[in-house]
């Protein structure tokens, strides 16, 4: 009986051994494919926001009251042009009193310098009169030569108070421009905040209160968040085409100007502004944009058939087929383009792969390409 089942053992064992040899020598026959190496052209749609190239709240810089505004919503402004006029009394006040103080120096000055000239007079008189011996003390020449200095001395003190009085009025002249409040670019006031009588200025009531807001439309930033996967498609210059819901059919177009060159954290995407030509004016700050994102490479990249990659719960990969054996190379997909898949990985253009990939085809396998 032992006998027996030493025999069949031993007989199981060379039959396994015989599986296994077969296994390991049979071929294959599979359908294969070629790597394909070319430029990735594809497109996605990417969504976006229109805001203005330029946009600002014009507030007062002195404080004052609204004398009179020439715009309101909707008003269309050039660079320069008057938007609000104001008035304010204590600044009137102030230059009036600098003003007044002009004339009252300048007779001062006037008086001394009357007094300067008789002084250098008599001092000079002394001097001469001094070189005779006897004739002047010589302590008297040098009191006289004294008030000339003295006298000398408040003259340019004098001018000095007009300077500063004058200096002080054009000061305040300055400042009273800031009552003209003039359009800092070509653009359209999309609000109005004040009203002929409303006190505005640097701090009203503990806040700042714009009269009103200006922003430039006839050229738009579009602003993208292009995902991180997709940053390689950034190129300057390249023109984007684009549409929006209140013009169905209709696509417009942008240029790539300004990518932010830094992910943001929260959406994992990178803000890629655009320039926008909005001369007709029938593009407006706010619409919501669907972008026809190019998707680019810097070079061309490999590709191959959807079914030619296997993926497990191990690893991604395609069974390449060099010398008859084949190979399992782990790969990362990329983009789909039409009836094939970018791969990146240890491949080169021209490889042969297993169209259609399985892991019953291992490692070392011998494989017959079909015709």
């Amino acid at each position: 009986m032992i006998g027996l089942k030493r025999r069949f053992l031993f007989t199981s064992c060379l039959l396994g051994f015989g599986i296994a040899s077969a296994q390991t020598d049979s071929t294959v026959s599979t359908d294969v494919v070629e790597v394909v190496g070319k430029m990735l052209e594809k497109t996605t749609v990417l969504p976006g926001e229109l805001v203005p190239f330029q946009t600002v709240e014009i507030h007062a810089k002195v404080t004052g009251f609204v004398e009179s505004i020439s715009v309101d919503r909707g008003s269309w402004v050039k660079k320069g042009q008057l938007l609000a006029t104001m008035t304010a009394p204590e600044l009137e006040a102030q230059r009036a009193e600098a003003q007044a103080h002009i004339p009252g120096i300048q007779a001062q000055r006037t008086e001394v310098q009357a007094k300067l000239a008789g002084a250098e007079s008599t001092y000079q008189r002394l001097k001469e009169a001094s070189k005779t011996p006897g004739v002047v003390a010589g302590n008297d020449v040098i009191l006289a030569e004294k008030a000339v200095e003295a006298l000398r001395a408040a003259v340019d003190a004098l001018d000095k108070s007009i300077a500063a009085a004058e200096a002080a009025v054009h000061s305040i002249e300055e400042i009273e421009k800031y009552l003209q409040i003039t359009a800092p670019f070509d653009g359209v006031i999309t609000d109005r905040y004040a009203h002929v009588g409303t006190l505005v200025g640097p701090v009203t009531g503990g806040e700042r209160m714009p009269l009103v807001r200006i922003e430039q439309i006839d050229h738009l930033r579009l602003v993208v968040p292009v995902p991180e996967a997709n940053i390689g498609s950034i190129f300057k210059g390249t023109k984007v085409g684009f549409t929006v819901p209140a013009y169905p059919g209709e696509t417009f177009h942008g240029v790539v100007v300004r990518p932010a060159h830094s992910i943001d954290l929260k959406t994992r995407t990178m803000p890629v502004e655009l320039d926008v030509n909005n001369s007709s004016g029938r593009l407006a700050p706010g619409m919501y944009v669907e972008v026809i994102w190019p998707m680019r490479r810097r070079k061309p990249t490999l590709f191959v058939p959807p079914s030619a990659i296997r993926v497990t719960t191990e690893r991604i990969f395609v069974i390449r087929v060099t010398n008859g054996m084949a190979e399992w190379v782990d790969v990362r997909r990329g983009e789909s383009e039409g009836n094939l898949i970018e791969v990146f990985g240890n491949l080169k253009v021209g490889d042969a792969v297993v169209q259609a990939a399985t892991d019953e085809i291992r490692p070392g396998t011998r494989v017959q390409p079909r015709p």
